[in-house]
């Protein structure tokens, strides 16, 4: 099994805080399109394709007509898993009936709507389009239309209280969405945040945090990812493949695949991508690399990581080659094992980077 990802690299205007591949600029689009089918049509795989993630950049930016072209390929060229998840991200604000009926028609079956806040005066600071009441208008009207809804929100957003982080929180399990993902803010270089604000309460960010994980837990959803929560049988299919080491291909500008221990990137310049230059590094990964990997990722899942699992994958003994570590981390209560699996415990969840340091 493989997954896809579809990078569309669009968006109506870039945010303050975004260090994303993306760019409101849509002149190169119409070229850009033919060479994303392009890449498409040139990869071959006998494998069923499991997922497929169309991101961004804002899909939902274009007309919906380019979204329904490039699956219409996909499903001709390869073979599509019968229980394949495909998914669009959108954002408030670019979303109506029209293109939400045509993502149903082109097989779409998750939509994940980037809120990011129900406060307006933070919404504003963070140079998002829309307000409060267009994005619950669009969480509505996608209601209509799937049954397997994502919202993104942020935390630790410059002046926000705890109080403006609860009330975002409860208008968003009023709007019962199927999954919530609750990222911290990360204020990067090369963004407009970053020469304004350079301070963040990591008291504050771990309370905001707290606050999510029990508040999310007590109405229906489970936290099944360091950031990510889901109503039960609605965990991204996706995102696992990432987190358990699956393989997966990305496709347009900037997109990462992982083929059989082989990690390719492509280019993200336009100009190199339009004149059919995709993939500008490859590195492949020793087998120590790989099974690092795999534990590191899969240490970002509650669930954690299965001796019986890394066996079959890497014939090798789990505790045999990570016993050390996972001991030293047991003793300071950073991590659980219980019998064949090593999982974070909620301490560890804060301070994971100490454990992949060691991992590293």
């Amino acid at each position: 099994m493989i997954s896809f990802y579809i990078h569309i690299p669009f968006c109506k205007r870039k945010c303050a805080y975004c260090d994303f591949l993306s760019s409101p600029d849509t002149s190169t689009l119409p070229a850009y399109l033919d060479m994303l089918l392009k890449e498409i049509s040139m990869f071959e795989t006998n494998e069923k394709i499991k997922s497929i993630f169309i991101g961004g950049g804002t899909p939902s930016y274009i007309d919906s007509s380019h979204i329904a072209k490039i699956l219409e390929l996909i499903k001709g060229n390869f073979v599509i898993s019968p229980d394949c998840e495909i998914s669009i991200e959108s954002n408030p604000g670019t979303l109506d009936e029209e293109k939400l009926s045509a993502y149903t028609a082109a097989g779409i079956n998750r939509i994940s709507i980037g809120v990011q806040s129900f406060d307006d005066r933070l919404l504003k600071i963070l140079g998002r389009i829309h307000d409060s009441k267009t994005a619950e208008e669009n969480i509505r009207l996608a209601k209509k239309y799937f049954n397997n809804i994502n919202l993104d929100l942020m935390f630790a957003l410059p002046s926000q209280s705890l109080q403006d982080w609860k009330n975002t929180l409860e208008k968003a399990v009023s709007l019962e969405p199927t999954h919530i993902s609750a990222y911290s803010l990360i204020i990067e270089e090369g963004t407009s945040f970053y020469e304004k604000y350079s301070y963040i309460d990591e008291v504050l960010d771990r309370e905001m945090y707290y606050f999510a994980r029990d508040f999310l837990f007590k109405n229906g959803y489970f936290q099944y990812e360091i950031s990510n929560f889901a109503k039960k049988g609605y965990s991204c299919r996706h995102n696992l493949v990432y987190w358990q080491g699956g393989d997966y291909k990305g496709f347009g500008l900037g997109a990462a695949s992982l083929l059989c221990g082989k990690r390719l990137k492509n280019t993200e310049d336009m100009r190199e991508y339009l004149n059919e230059k995709f993939v500008c590094e490859t590195i492949v990964l020793d087998k120590n690399e790989q099974m690092n990997e795999f534990v590191m990722l899969g240490l970002r899942c509650t669930a954690g990581i299965n001796a019986d699992d890394f066996k079959a994958r890497f014939n090798a003994g789990l505790f045999d080659i990570f016993g050390d570590i996972f001991n030293k981390h047991q003793k300071n209560g950073l991590l659980e094992i219980d019998q064949k699996t090593v999982k974070l415990t909620k301490k560890g969840i804060d301070l994971s980077n100490m454990v992949f340091i060691d991992l590293v």
